[in-house]
């Protein structure tokens, strides 16, 4: 169903790890162990297995620990490639050359239904069921299943409905982080008056716009009204959406608000949006997108996190609850792998506070684990944002255009994210923009 180029947060991904190491197999050697999750020490030992992820650089680096971890409890031999961004088209290449991996962490809902109705899935074992129950809100358990069978545990999530400001720009101005959207306009704008537009905004893919309409349509309109639009049970011409896109234009249209207004937006990546807000010569005072942004600033521009950068939760929106958007990697288990033995028990492992553990340890990461030990995580800042996804409980959201077929939702170039960039540069005429929307979105569900 979707072949992602470049999605959220795959491009933060490749920013905060420097450079792609794209096809660098890890190994995890055995070293001393405890009790395999299956029961008896090394359990495993001398079987391998290989798991395959979109993770580079530092990521995949810290993934290789939580592997360590697994095989110092069973004794597999357990390795991890990349597969780059294109997920489905490389694990399809991989299954026709007789060469699947035994697990692969898939990184949106469509990739997993895709994987799922293609046959290309083993059902996730009662005991990977019972360890996620206890673990876990059951909306990461619905957002696994497809069709009624349970195939995808969420590992690794992010938290996408956190604003990131300056506290020395909000000080110099004298605002406060905003509780409501109203607040946030207004706050913005004395920013402005202040010196410093209010908002970088990374118009330049339109991965980062999809997010700002989601967490907006979500407060407004309810996760009812969020779970029919993200599988087009409603069409995008609903007064809703009409209604949550007149109000992401009254930030889009004032220049004041977005730094180089419309068209320097359009000229933003979301590297140079962070930047824009902690860099040397800051051009704006707020910077929206997900938890990540704290490894970028920490990683790339050498600035404290809980210091020169804070984030607040993205603000109601007329009188609705804060949303909370998320994003996540699910570990499923290939029917045409060599070891469903061992993925089994690995997926078990990873449905555990104390895999999840491991990484939050290392930092740039936040579990919907709820059983993870907030300490756990290195500093406020990350624990603050894993206990508000975890707090959240069943009224999280999975990013809506993941959920859509990639020709609609995760194209660069096309569809929604065409259509917003386009909303971004004139946000006039909402209602036009709907029906476009409508159009595309119609077309790319039907095929």
């Amino acid at each position: 169903m979707r072949h992602i180029p470049v999605r959220q947060p795959r491009t933060a991904r490749t920013a905060i790890a420097g450079a792609a190491v794209l096809g660098l197999a890890l190994t995890a050697t055995a070293c001393g162990g405890n009790a395999s999750p299956g029961g008896g020490d090394k359990a495993l030992s001398g079987q391998t297995l290989t798991v395959a992820g979109v993770w580079t650089g530092v990521e995949q680096k810290n993934f290789k620990q939580v592997l360590n971890a697994f095989t110092e409890k069973t004794g597999a031999n357990v390795t991890f490639a990349s597969t780059g961004d294109n997920v489905s088209t490389v694990v399809g290449s991989q299954i026709e050359g007789g060469n699947a991996p035994d697990v692969v962490m898939v990184p949106q809902v469509g990739v997993l239904q895709q994987f799922a109705k293609k046959g290309w899935l083993v059902p996730l074992s009662k005991e990977v069921g019972d360890e996620a129950t206890k673990n876990f809100a059951q909306v990461w358990k619905d957002y696994g299943t497809v069709d009624k069978t349970y195939y995808g545990l969420y590992f690794k999530a992010s938290h996408k409905s956190t604003v990131w400001y300056s506290p020395e720009a909000f000080d110099q101005a004298g605002v406060k982080p905003a509780k409501t959207y109203q607040d946030l306009l207004k706050s913005g704008r004395t920013l402005s008056d202040a010196g410093v537009p209010a908002f970088a905004v990374a118009g330049e893919a339109g991965w980062p716009l999809t997010d700002w309409f989601e967490n907006i349509y979500l407060s407004q309109a309810g996760g009812e009204k969020y779970d029919k639009l993200a599988a087009h049970k409603i069409p995008w011409t609903d007064p809703s959406v009409v209604k949550a896109l007149t109000t992401l234009g009254k930030l889009f249209g004032d220049k004041n608000l977005v730094a180089g207004g419309g068209s320097g937006a359009l000229r933003t990546d979301f590297p140079e949006s962070v930047q824009q807000v902690f860099g040397p010569k800051p051009e704006a005072a707020m910077v929206y997108e997900g938890d990540f942004v704290g490894a970028l600033v920490k990683d790339e521009l050498n600035k404290e996190v809980g210091t020169d950068a804070k984030f607040f939760p993205f603000p109601s929106v007329d009188g609705g609850k804060a949303p909370v958007v998320s994003g996540g990697d699910a570990a499923v288990v290939l029917k045409a792998g060599k070891n469903t033995k061992a993925a089994m028990e690995l997926v078990k492992f990873l449905a555990s506070p104390e895999a999840a553990s491991v990484w939050a340890k290392a930092g740039g990461y936040i579990s919907p684990n709820k059983k993870v030990p907030a300490g756990d995580y290195q500093d406020q800042v990350t624990r603050k944002a894993a206990t508000s996804l975890t707090g959240a409980g069943d009224s999280v959201r999975f990013d809506m255009s993941d959920q859509a077929p990639a020709a609609f939702g995760g194209t660069q170039g096309a569809g929604e994210w065409k259509l917003l960039q386009d909303f971004l540069r004139d946000p006039s005429d909402p209602k036009g923009t709907a029906e476009k929307l409508e159009a595309a979105a119609a077309k790319a569900y039907r095929n």
